[in-house]
């Protein structure tokens, strides 16, 4: 590429107009002589004219410069035969975008002379371009993301090739979310990433699993699987409390606030609770609490029960109707929630199995599941540890205003205390109608979008700035293939997993592929 003196570039249009005007009466007197209209020219004199004056008017007007370029293909080959057959397939590329390659004959010396980098042309056929028109031709156009430390890996830029590495802690917000239609590889992405951070960092993970389907993968790290459903012997108790359960020094602020979200699911009124309720809940949790803050052993910890009862002593009919509610969670047949917590759930990967909670039980499951998450945050901040947290059939949570409630305010606070969430679904109409998604998506820096469904595809474009070019990827995209944003980045990936690998197996969900464990 060899750059032209602007000046001179437009000396150059402006005679080559000239001589095109020259052509044009040319023309026109024969035409006239001829006995044919004058206004009647040769097409290609006409376009010609035209395009001289569009480049003028580029040249002077938008800040383009002219450039002469000569472009080579160098192309080698083990025999001649094989060589022909290339340059023949080469032409053909060329040729589908209106555009000629011409073979160098008695000048090869000279062209593969100035395809070496050598910085030197010996071949004397040039083109004339403006600026935006060599840009087409500088390689170094596309995004890549590879960070160093302690990344981990994402898959491979679908442009280049190259490795996605990535470090989430270091965004400006490490939240996530991954998008997909069924069978597009969400829950092989979500996999795929915990065993990276089980790998390649001393971090906790926990699942939220309302489809029993991270079972294999935990196992097989020796993780804890927690199997909450009404006729199993773990149990959860959600009114456990840790002392650094809340930023301030009353603890209570926070419990009370995840308490009166529960009793408003457990009621089930869509104009939530009134006043009055709130006020008895928030008196029966100062109450129930007391003794456990005056002496904090675990046989203090107050259950569903003692709640029940607190409510119960306020003989207030408020007090009554909310006691009333919460009786099928206490001594009627949903009481899985009323007990002390019996697992230890210390380990390093621990799965909450809800799968067989039923949908009466299963978002006041994955509210409680995202307290205890909560608690066990709060514990690793003080030790300097990071919390990974993945919560599958993520838009269940934000069907209900409590549910919905509660995990942005997750969203929101997690990463001052070491928490990384990520939420992953595939209803994203549902998700996307929610009140709250705003919030979440607005305290996402770290977004993967696998294959989408049509009107998906809009929405998303508009809400997340996507380009109809960028779109492409996830438009009937193979499973495992997308767009990966993080923080202004946008990037297609592919993340390939080989199906002849353990590794697959375990974490397969289609039917028949899966390992036994």
């Amino acid at each position: 590429v060899q750059a032209i003196d602007q000046s001179d570039a437009i000396k150059t249009v402006k005679r080559k107009i000239t001589d095109l005007d020259v052509m044009k009466i040319q023309e026109q007197k024969r035409a006239v002589r001829s006995g044919y209209d004058m206004d009647i020219l040769p097409s290609d004199l006409a376009t010609y004219g035209q395009d001289a004056k569009e480049l003028l008017k580029t040249l002077q007007s938008r800040n383009e410069r002219m450039f002469q370029l000569t472009f080579l293909v160098l192309n080698t080959a083990d025999t001649r035969q094989k060589l022909e057959n290339d340059v023949f397939w080469a032409a053909g590329i060329a040729q589908k975008y209106n555009c000629s390659l011409v073979r160098l004959d008695y000048q090869q010396e000279q062209g593969l002379m100035s395809s070496l980098p050598l910085g030197a042309s010996h071949i004397q056929i040039e083109r004339s371009l403006t600026t935006s028109s060599v840009a087409v031709f500088v390689p170094f156009v596309t995004q890549e993301l590879f960070q160093g430390g302690d990344a981990m890996y994402y898959g491979i830029n679908a442009k280049t090739g190259n490795m996605i590495m990535l470090d989430r802690k270091r965004a400006r917000c490490p939240n996530g979310l991954k998008l997909g239609t069924p069978g597009s590889g969400k829950s092989m992405s979500c996999k795929s990433e915990i065993l990276s951070v089980f790998l390649c960092t001393p971090d906790d993970v926990y699942i939220c699993d309302p489809e029993a389907e991270y079972y294999p993968l935990v196992k097989r790290l020796h993780g804890q699987v927690v199997k909450l459903s009404p006729t199993s012997k773990n149990y959860v108790n959600p009114l456990d409390i840790n002392l650094n359960y809340s930023e301030d020094e009353n603890p209570l602020a926070l419990k009370s606030d995840f308490v009166l979200s529960f009793c408003e699911l457990v009621m089930g009124g869509k104009n939530g609770l009134e006043a009055i309720e709130k006020t008895v809940i928030d008196r029966a949790v100062q109450v129930i609490y007391r003794p456990y803050l005056a002496d904090p052993k675990p046989e203090n910890m107050p259950i569903l029960a003692d709640l029940h009862k607190a409510l119960l002593d306020q003989h207030i009919p408020e007090a009554d109707r909310v006691a009333q509610a919460l009786d099928l969670y206490v001594s009627g047949s949903l009481n899985v929630f009323n007990h002390r917590t019996n697992i230890d759930i210390q380990n390093r990967i621990v799965a909450f199995d809800i799968k067989e909670l039923g949908k009466q039980l299963k978002k006041i499951g994955m509210l409680i599941v995202q307290d205890q998450i909560w608690g066990r945050v709060t514990q690793n901040r003080s030790k300097g540890k990071a919390t990974w947290y993945f919560c599958d059939e993520f838009h269940l949570l934000l069907r209900e205003e409590q549910t919905a409630a509660f995990s942005c305010e997750i969203w929101k606070r997690f990463r001052k205390w070491g928490g990384i969430p990520t939420g992953a679904t595939q209803n994203v109409k549902d998700l996307l109608s929610s009140p709250e998604i705003e919030n979440i998506l607005e305290n996402s820096d770290f977004i993967c979008l696998l294959n989408q469904a049509s009107g998906d595809r809009k929405i998303l474009a508009e809400r997340l700035n996507i380009s109809p070019q960028q779109l492409r990827y996830v438009d009937n995209s193979e499973p495992g293939e997308g767009l990966l944003i993080y923080e202004n980045v946008i990037l297609p990936f592919k993340n390939p997993i080989p199906k002849n690998t353990q590794l697959y197996q375990i974490m397969t969900t289609r039917l028949g592929e899966g390992a036994t464990v």
